[in-house]
């Protein structure tokens, strides 16, 4: 959810007065924060306020000095004569919803595939199980909790469509970081030899079964990127991967692997879906990977949204 308010708040702090601009957000992502960066870039001092802000992302908020507060009473300012940092509090217990069918696992894969063709959702069970490459038991489930999401609405006894379909993205691409991406990835590469990694674009993958998805998706897509991390979905293995392409296991490397889940719709031979690739990039976070995402979103998916 990308709800915000905004407004300022008065620190007195032994005997000196802090005028400092706040933003609350409801659920706070890495796709968000190029936004919050810019703001806190014309208003300062800045203050984020979250329920939760997962470690990756206060760290990126410390390193351009943005100060954050949360529900629990973490807190990190730094500014002339104020330096707070605390980061030792558990987050508060809370209730959480049961997350909904559609957007677990196999729901998200499900959902990729509506995403990239509609007409799917009209189909036998059987054959869209059998398309997203999931169980037929899973499907009942997902379409009930897109329905409940008001994601699935009935046009007539037989007929369905999607709705809100640009919200539904949103959600997916959240939902598919946070919860099927990181079970997808089957290893961490770098080159044999170092300087391969400048002539990724020579690579040849193997066809129908290798696609370059991420950053390198990106500048391929749209030639506006210069890639820092090499993005691969594929059904190859470890030893073809480091055979085919050079690669040895690192930990620390900069080559992402990643299974590869869905079946067609890549527009180009050695590329995934676009809107896998806009996905990878959005969630970053980081500023030029979002420009490069929201290219490919207006080259080549806006027309579905």
């Amino acid at each position: 959810n990308d709800s915000s308010t905004t407004g300022k708040i008065n620190f007195n702090i032994n005997n000196k007065n802090y005028k400092i601009f706040f933003i609350v957000k409801n659920g706070l992502r890495m796709h968000q924060l190029h936004n919050i960066e810019m703001l806190a870039a014309t208003q300062k001092p800045f203050l984020l306020i979250a329920e939760h802000i997962l470690p990756k992302i206060k760290d990126r908020l410390r390193e351009n000095n943005i100060g954050y507060l949360e529900t629990n009473g973490n807190i990190y300012i730094q500014e002339p004569g104020l330096f707070l940092w605390i980061d030792t509090l558990k987050p508060l217990q809370d209730n959480k919803e049961k997350i909904n069918r559609a957007f677990t696992k196999t729901g998200l894969k499900v959902i990729f595939h509506f995403l990239l063709n509609e007409d799917l959702v009209n189909c036998p069970y059987r054959e869209i199980a059998k398309v997203a490459g999931v169980s037929l038991g899973n499907i009942n489930s997902v379409m009930n909790g897109l329905k409940d999401a008001h994601f699935l609405i009935k046009l007539t006894k037989k007929e369905y469509k999607l709705h809100q379909k640009k919200e539904l993205l949103e959600k997916w691409m959240v939902a598919y970081a946070e919860r099927l991406k990181t079970t997808l990835q089957t290893g961490t590469f770098r080159f044999l030899k170092e300087e391969d990694f400048n002539k990724w674009k020579d690579m040849q993958l193997t066809p129908g079964k290798t696609y370059w998805g991420g950053e390198p998706g990106g500048d391929k897509f749209t030639n506006y990127l210069n890639p820092e991390i090499l993005t691969l979905y594929t059904t190859e293995g470890r030893a073809e991967l480091m055979k085919n392409y050079r690669l040895v296991p690192d930990d620390n490397g900069n080559v992402k692997v990643f299974k590869k889940f869905w079946s067609g719709y890549e527009v180009k031979q050695d590329i995934a879906p676009p809107l896998l690739v806009y996905g990878d990039l959005m969630n970053t976070g980081d500023s030029r990977c979002i420009e490069t995402a929201q290219r490919i979103y207006d080259e080549l998916l806006q027309d579905k949204f």
